[in-house]
């Protein structure tokens, strides 16, 4: 916002202290301390839990500070706590910015935003302007509706994550790695049923699913290497049922995009795609999402993000 009339003087910031194995607040005081520098007034936000930063940032962005309404909504962590800003702001003129502080960081290599430097994560904030960009939403046939900003995955990535939610010990990396030999030993093939809204519909069984706005999830890996998030389109990668070996050779392959090359890889686009496979959960931006079926769909100007080379002048 480089209009003098138009530039950022109010943000809420919204914290999570567990992103980035602790970093996250000592990036938000930085990042507290740098809007000030630059003239900007910051309300601070720290929730016991989703559900309580869910209202504090709701009922934040509704007031008035020092008779001026919010100008933006600015999350400190990783895809998760960005996530919770995507449920705040999508759908309304309030465009979101991001001070990268996660393991992750998806939101922010899509959108080539500064990482490690909460001053200029800052600065991108303060001189950038706000882009449209497309969201992904998910309505499950239980009522669940969340909206997110990268990948949907659902199959063998969810039930890992699902596994890891259910995991005391240990903490870190090591937790996922230990999810994904479990889930690995226990590898089998998922009956999916995709509805892709026109007339196309797939039965296949498959190891996993993955819906994608931008192109990575899980910290860079290219899952839908093609995906735009100003099409108005969803890219949708089938990895079709396979053995442990193939499996285990398949995951290189996700960094660089090269995946979709294989045979028993399909890929699709689609506006809105039902999706249905028993037992399986939903995650998106690092977050529970919801269980299957339901209706995963790319919502063509929902969100509004700030900074960055994705939304510079």
């Amino acid at each position: 916002m480089t209009n003098s009339e138009d530039r950022i003087r109010t943000v809420v910031m919204l914290t999570n202290p567990a992103a980035g194995h602790g970093n996250a607040p000592h990036a938000a005081e930085r990042a507290a301390a740098r809007f000030q520098q630059r003239g900007v007034d910051v309300v601070q936000i720290v929730g016991r839990d989703a559900a309580h930063a869910a209202a504090l940032v709701q009922d934040a962005l509704a007031r008035e500070v020092k008779g001026r309404p919010v100008d933006a909504l600015v999350v400190a962590g990783g895809d998760g706590v960005i996530s919770l800003g995507w449920q705040a702001v999508a759908g309304t003129s309030i465009p979101l910015g991001i001070v990268p502080a996660g393991t992750g960081n998806d939101h922010a290599r899509e959108f080539g935003l500064p990482t490690g430097d909460p001053e200029a994560a800052v600065d991108a904030v303060v001189d950038g302007v706000a882009t449209t960009i497309d969201l992904g939403h998910f309505r499950g046939d239980d009522g669940t509706e969340r909206w997110f900003g990268t990948v949907m995955a659902t199959g063998f990535d969810s039930l890992v994550s699902d596994r890891v939610n259910r995991m005391r010990w240990p903490h870190g990396r090591m937790r996922y790695n230990l999810a994904i030999l479990a889930e690995f030993g226990r590898l089998r093939p998922l009956a999916f049923t995709l509805d892709l809204g026109d007339g196309r519909t797939v039965e296949q069984d498959a190891t996993l699913v993955a819906f994608g706005n931008t192109r990575t999830y899980g910290g860079g890996m290219r899952i839908t290497p093609g995906a735009d998030r100003g099409d108005g389109l969803l890219d949708v990668t089938v990895v079709a049922a396979t053995s442990r070996t193939r499996l285990v050779r398949f995951f290189p392959r996700l960094f660089t995009g090269t995946h979709i090359d294989l045979d028993d890889v399909a890929t699709y686009r689609a506006r809105s795609v039902r999706v249905e496979c028993a037992g399986i959960n939903a995650y998106a931006d690092g977050e529970l999402i919801g269980p299957l079926p339901g209706v995963v769909s790319a919502i063509p100007g929902a969100g509004r993000i700030i900074g960055g080379s994705a939304a510079r002048a």
